[in-house]
């Protein structure tokens, strides 16, 4: 199985940019197209954004785009999310997955999650 680990998170004022990353372990990290989502306390975990296998198509929840941009590495293993331009309702934590779109939007492929990174951004 692949193995998620985020990383990058952290306290920010509003205004300023965080740039996380998603190390993915296995050698099948290219088949899958991967995303990003978040979870603010009290809330339901939502899409944030999303990138094809090859790196040449995304795909961004209408909060974020414009500020945020996704990428991928796939020598490296790794997914990014650079976010610009940070709200302070962007807190939350960060979870990377494998996604696939399907009736309901965008949804994990794996039937499991990483410990996610904390993104804090502050007035």
């Amino acid at each position: 199985q692949v193995q998620l680990v985020e990383s990058g998170g952290g306290l920010v004022q509003a205004g300023g940019s965080l740039r996380l990353s998603c190390a993915a372990s296995g050698h099948t990290f290219s088949r899958y197209a991967m995303g990003w989502f978040r979870q603010a306390p009290g809330k339901e975990r939502e899409f944030v954004a999303a990138v094809n296998w090859s790196g040449g198509s995304t795909d961004y929840a209408d909060s974020v785009k414009g500020r945020f941009t996704i990428s991928r590495d796939n020598a490296k293993n790794t997914v990014y999310l650079q976010m610009n331009s940070l709200k302070p309702e962007d807190t939350a934590v960060y979870y990377c997955n494998a996604v696939n779109f399907g009736p309901n939007g965008y949804m994990n492929e794996l039937g499991y999650w990483g410990q996610g990174t904390q993104v804090t951004v502050s007035s």
